[in-house]
Formats: structure tokens, sequence, C-alpha cells
């Protein structure tokens, strides 16, 4: 894993690319590249840190 998920630590807030209607999410958990993300519309997702690049939100 490698990019902007391999920084990704908890209470980091991101937003995945391909699900905007997800809306924000906070970061859990970041272990070996299964990455674990409590969304405000979808709950709680397990993200392959491999496949999909969330996009880091600096100012929620």
């Amino acid at each position: 894993m490698g990019g902007m998920n391999a920084i990704l630590e908890p209470g980091m807030f991101v937003r995945h690319p391909a699900r905007p209607d997800w809306g924000l999410g906070q970061v859990q958990s970041n272990i070996a590249g299964r990455i674990t993300v409590n969304f405000e519309h979808q709950g709680k997702v397990v993200i392959d840190g491999r496949r999909v690049e969330l996009l880091l939100v600096l100012d929620p």
C-alpha cells in the first residue's frame, strides 16, 4: 500500500472517491492495507487500500 492511504491514521477524515454519497468518513483503523472508516451516510466500511485511494480531508 502506498500513496495517501499509507499515512492514514485513526481520527483522520476522508472521502471515498467513487462514493460521494457516503459523505465524510473518519478513519477507525489502518492495518495491513485494510482501512476501516465510519462514513456519515453509510456507516462502518472496511476499504481495501490496494484498490481504493481515499481522499484526505484536511478541514472537515
